[in-house]
């Protein structure tokens, strides 16, 4: 078999373009930035932000409209029986005008803020997960949302009444042997003439089976008169020289069209390219800002169900006497169920409204919704599973064939799982937090540990550090949170925004201390910055729910109970807190370092055996050698 062709970069050109795609100005102020700095900035998101009237007259118009198509026209247990969403269900998303819920209404679209987006994608989530993940790619990643951004008004007027009724989406950017560094792409766009020439292979392209429209990434070979790098195009799903190789199967999303797409010597118009060359990440980049915050919202969907079967199972389920729910083992899990939805319901709504006001810069706020919505996604659906036992690993329909309520507990834990996955792993999401969350420090003294600059920018460097430290550092010692009277309007819940604001300067001191001790390898320190960043979530999150409950007692609704589950949210939260701040300096970091390298230099292979490993053979990696397919398209266009 032919070796994988991977394109080989060192560390260092891996960064440079990681941070060349960064958008490297903060035009807008950052609630989440400024966090991260010791600034509790609560003006920027108190009064809660609010919708306009004619905005939510027409998304509850939809809305209504939604509930009813999935109540009667959606079988999420077909669709997962079948592991596909049948093409009828898709032709009536699109005569709802689902296709184009994002897409100003000159171009035929619905024309939702990104509020109503989120709430009308946690509603078709919820009804079908593949149905959610489908909507999401199409407008969140897919084709609307670059070409609003970057696009050319011709490409916008070519493109966008297709995508609004009748073209699905999706967006290649991954392949076999490239994930989140992006810099070792290999997927080629060769210029001749008024056309680009593809050639390459992605993976994992959602959407990618049935889309009759994509966004692809590829490298243009720098040449006299090409700047080169990293660029995006809308290419026509049927063009030739593409074919769908595989459509992908996985642990949930059973419905999920996603696939392998080969692309061999695809012409594509000069015109189709989106923005300069070279620009292709910045765009992705920029482009998942908001689009990042569809996956947390369909996780507030998931949190809502998880906590409807909790109440019911748990009052209707007794032992010892009483409903399981009475029993504090069981009743501490539905209370964090049904705390954490309220929390993560509001860091969505309340980031969705910022990006919907474009008065903030969001991207660090879309970035935490994403992190923690997955996260305490999959924790709600594994809480619920336990809470239902037996019951919660049995699949629906064997609950169904013995008589009992077919609960899909045991799906919706599958199809949470890809979510720490998506766009940007946990892992990967707390390395992008943590560079955007010590951009001031960089911006001021980075060049002092940069090892490739001169004495002379060293100098310049630690002069301008030296005044930016002067100022900030005396504001990290004392602040609004240590009087007690301090957010009084917020009643008991002051007491969790002072909290807030103190742990808030406490982050950014730890921060500086980590910087002073590790300097240049600071980047190193993933453990560590993972922390910085979760403590950074758990904040935004306590300050979200505070937020959102004041909100909804000042509106009469609800604010009683909104009130009563802030306040164990945060109570719950600042435990999580204190744990992450001590384990900041109290953690096996450097123990794990050491067993890591002698489990790759096989020390520990005794400890492998007795076991038989059942995987089949083959490498690790396909090969994605640029050249013709040998397969046969699996290409399934909806009609």
């Amino acid at each position: 078999m032919t070796a994988p062709s991977i394109r080989k970069v060192s560390e260092r050109e891996a960064r440079q373009v990681a941070e060349a795609a960064r958008e490297q100005a903060w035009r807008k102020p950052s609630f989440a930035k400024e966090l991260f700095l010791g600034r509790f900035r609560l003006d920027l998101i108190h009064p809660h932000p609010t919708p306009a009237a004619d905005d939510v007259r027409r998304g509850e118009k939809f809305l209504a409209t939604l509930r009813a198509f999935c109540e009667t026209e959606v079988d999420g247990a077909r669709i997962e029986r079948e592991a596909q969403i049948p093409d009828e269900t898709l032709n009536g998303l699109k005569e709802l005008g689902a296709l184009g819920m994002k897409i100003d209404t000159k171009y035929g679209g619905l024309g939702l803020t990104q509020v109503y987006y989120n709430r009308a994608l946690a509603l078709a989530g919820s009804a079908s997960p593949a149905i959610g993940a489908l909507l999401s790619a199409h407008q969140s990643i897919g084709v609307p949302q670059p070409l609003k951004l970057f696009g050319t008004q011709e490409q916008r007027d070519t493109f966008l009444p297709r995508c609004a009724r009748s073209d699905i989406s999706a967006f290649l950017l991954t392949e076999p042997d490239v994930g989140s560094d992006p810099a070792r792409l290999a997927t080629t766009a060769v210029p001749d003439g008024e056309h680009y020439v593809l050639d390459g292979v992605k993976l994992w392209t959602t959407n990618g089976v049935v889309a009759d429209l994509l966004v692809v990434m590829a490298r243009v070979p720098a040449s006299e008169g090409h700047k080169g790098g990293i660029t995006a195009f809308v290419v026509e799903a049927d063009s030739p020289g593409i074919t769908v190789e595989n459509r992908n199967a996985f642990m949930g999303l059973r419905g999920l069209e996603n696939g392998v797409t080969r692309f061999h010597r695809v012409r594509v118009p000069a015109a189709n390219r989106i923005g300069p060359e070279g620009a292709g990440l910045k765009i992705a980049l920029t482009t998942l800002n908001t689009g990042r915050l569809s996956l947390p919202a369909m996780c507030v969907g998931v949190g809502k169900w998880c906590l409807k079967i909790a109440r019911e199972w748990s009052a209707a389920r007794e032992q010892w006497g009483r409903p399981i729910a009475q029993h504090e083992a069981v009743g501490g899990k539905v209370s964090f169920i049904a705390a954490t939805t309220f929390a993560l319901e509001a860091v969505v709504d309340l980031s969705s409204q910022m990006a919907d006001e474009n008065r903030n810069d969001i991207r660090i706020e879309a970035a935490l919704a994403k992190l923690y919505g997955s996260e305490m996604g999959w924790l709600m659906a594994d809480e619920l599973v336990q809470i239902r036992g037996g019951r919660g690993f049995e699949t629906a329909a064997s609950l169904a064939a013995r008589g009992e309520r077919a609960v899909p507990a045991e799906q919706t834990l599958r199809d949470m799982r890809i979510n720490r996955i998506f766009e940007g792993s946990t892992e990967i999401m707390h390395l992008l937090i943590a560079r955007e969350a010590v951009d001031a420090h960089l911006s001021v003294a980075g060049d002092l540990i940069d090892p490739d600059k001169s004495l002379a920018e060293k100098g310049r460097a630690a002069v301008q550090a030296g005044g930016f430290y002067a100022r900030w550092l005396p504001k990290l010692v004392a602040g609004p949170g240590q009087l007690p009277r301090t957010y009084q309007e917020f009643g008991e819940l002051a007491s969790h925004l002072r909290y807030v604001e103190r742990a808030s300067r406490k982050l950014a001191r730890s921060t500086f201390y980590a910087m002073s001790r590790w300097q240049g390898r600071m980047e190193t320190k993933q453990g560590f910055l993972g922390r910085i960043v979760d403590i950074g979530a758990e904040l935004f999150a306590m300050s979200a729910a505070c937020v959102r409950a004041e909100h909804l007692r000042l509106t009469g609704e609800h604010g009683r109970e909104a009130h009563q589950l802030a306040e164990v949210f945060c109570r719950q939260s600042r435990i999580r807190v204190e744990e992450l701040f001590a384990r900041l300096w109290t953690n096996t970091d450097a123990l794990d370092r050491k067993i890591v390298n002698g489990v790759l230099g096989g020390s520990y292979t005794w400890l492998e055996e007795g076991v038989i490993d059942p995987s089949g053979d083959g490498p690790w990696i396909a090969d994605a050698t640029p050249g013709p397919s040998t397969k046969d398209n699996v290409r399934r266009p909806v009609r």
